[in-house]
């Protein structure tokens, strides 16, 4: 059986799998989210750069926002894949419902097919989406059923942790994706807050900081937390507008993890997360891969090392 996975822009995906899904390299299909500026639509990926929109909310002189995939889209891409790409089936991975309603209208639209298309809730966004949607490609491209595939992408998202800092919490207030008493928490006397992504996929405030500095030490602190459980792991640092913050949290992460990391790469984020989070923000989503453990005893004594300042 072959099934194509789906997904939207917000994935947080390198550049190098961005490219292999447009040439097909992958079955692997990504939908722009629509961005508008003030009355003007954008797509992500295609026709707004996360510099427009920092430079947007930097300048303040339209309103940046967000709107969700709808079911005609996604029901006419979907028809494409099995009737004309020759795909048996669609597996439609899509950000946090608590985030947005693009599940929603995937749903919507995948009721039309007869059970040949299924719609995964990643519970994330960025790379916490990005990294359930790689599992589910390489199921596909293993040549695992529909529902494999589908299961692969519900396995990841339980071995994925999100923490970000952001500069204010007015730009998740305004779209609606914290509450505005949450937002006052986070203005009370200048802190900065850190927050994560809950494993229902909302965002809820975990910590509050000084100083940015003090946001990626913290960072890092929740990331190596998450990493006790001596798997390799995956690591992506997001950022908008902010790559000297973003080199330094990759460099303590890189410190204090080492070669527990198989992977770690740093990714601007697009113009629809860029629009909810502001210019500043620095965080890091980590994927504990199954299976894969590290030597625990090295792991301690290069940490007793570290923490000795060895």
């Amino acid at each position: 059986m072959s099934v194509a996975v789906v997904t939207d822009s917000t994935a947080g995906l390198s550049a190098q799998t961005l490219a292999q899904a447009d040439t097909r390299h992958i079955p692997l299909r990504i939908v722009g989210i629509p961005v508008l500026l003030g009355a003007l639509q954008r797509r992500e990926g295609r026709d707004i750069s996360s510099a427009q929109v920092t430079e947007a909310l930097n300048s303040r002189k339209q309103p940046v926002t967000t709107s969700r995939l709808s079911p005609g889209e996604l029901s006419a891409l979907y028809r494409q894949l099995l009737d004309q790409d020759g795909f048996d089936a669609v597996v439609s991975i899509h950000l946090a419902s608590a985030l947005s309603g693009t599940v929603e209208a995937a749903r919507l639209a995948a009721a039309e097919f007869d059970g040949r298309v299924h719609v995964v809730d990643s519970r994330g966004v960025g790379m916490g989406l990005g990294y359930p949607v790689l599992e589910a490609v390489s199921a596909s491209e293993a040549g695992a059923a529909r529902e494999d595939v589908a299961s692969a992408a519900e396995r990841a998202r339980q071995r994925v942790s999100t923490y970000f800092y952001v500069d204010t919490l007015e730009y998740l207030r305004r779209g609606g994706r914290i509450s505005a008493a949450a937002a006052l928490v986070g203005t009370a006397l200048s802190v900065k807050p850190i927050l994560q992504v809950t494993a229902t996929g909302q965002i809820q405030v975990c910590g509050k900081v000084r100083t940015p500095l003090k946001g990626v030490k913290t960072l890092t602190s929740l990331a190596v937390t998450d990493a006790e459980s001596q798997e390799r792991l995956d690591v992506t640092v997001h950022h908008l507008g902010a790559a000297a913050r973003a080199q330094t949290l990759a460099t303590e992460l890189q410190h204090q993890l080492g070669s527990q990391i198989a992977n770690l790469q740093i990714t601007e984020v697009g113009a629809a997360v860029g629009a909810h989070c502001g210019p500043g923000l620095v965080g890091v989503v980590v994927h504990r891969r199954p299976g894969e453990l590290v030597d625990t005893q090295k792991i301690r004594i290069v940490r007793l090392l570290r923490g000795l300042g060895v």
